[in-house]
């Protein structure tokens, strides 16, 4: 059975400290317990798109036997335990977004997935932290090095406004 490398983002922006930790544990849950994963650092940032609290947000990357398919599914489930509703507004707040950002060097664009997901390019609260996990990683669209798109993000974008914070793991 063949593994596979996957790099998630995950926020929050109620009960922040409380969901990132239960997505941390509901991911090692979910993808076995041997499921080594390696989390970058945490940052605060605003909301985009609407008024609301400050969001945190990570990266965090494993490998799995499942498909990407199948961990899109699984990782929507963990949003549903944790009380994510998905009868609101796209952007509004949540107890837990958890997306799919890569999976190897895959690019897919079928059945709602989209992976590399255009998140990576765009925001940098999934760059920054993306990049602090593996700066060398090829992006398989870009070509360029996650370190490169930060480095070129964070030169057009308000990067500033992106905290590194100091996260508990243990409540």
């Amino acid at each position: 059975m063949s593994k596979h490398l996957v790099y998630v983002g995950i926020g929050s922006n109620i009960d922040q400290e409380k969901y990132i930790r239960l997505a941390v544990q509901y991911l090692r849950k979910s993808f076995g317990e041997h499921c080594h994963l390696l989390l970058s650092p945490v940052y605060k940032t605003q909301a985009v798109g609407f008024d609301g609290d400050d969001f945190f947000n990570l990266v965090a990357c494993f490998f799995t036997s499942l498909s990407p398919f199948d961990v899109e599914k699984k990782l929507k489930e963990i949003e549903h335990q944790n009380g994510r509703r998905r009868d609101q507004e796209k952007f509004s707040a949540r107890t837990l977004d958890i997306d799919l950002l890569l999976y190897d060097q895959e690019i897919i664009n079928s059945n709602g997935i989209s992976i590399p997901r255009d998140e990576i390019e765009k925001y940098a609260f999934v760059l920054s932290p993306l990049a602090d996990l593996t700066p060398n990683l090829i992006h398989p669209q870009t070509q360029k090095t996650v370190l490169e798109m930060w480095q070129e993000l964070s030169q057009s974008t308000n990067a500033e406004a992106l905290e590194k914070i100091d996260f508990t793991w243990k409540g």
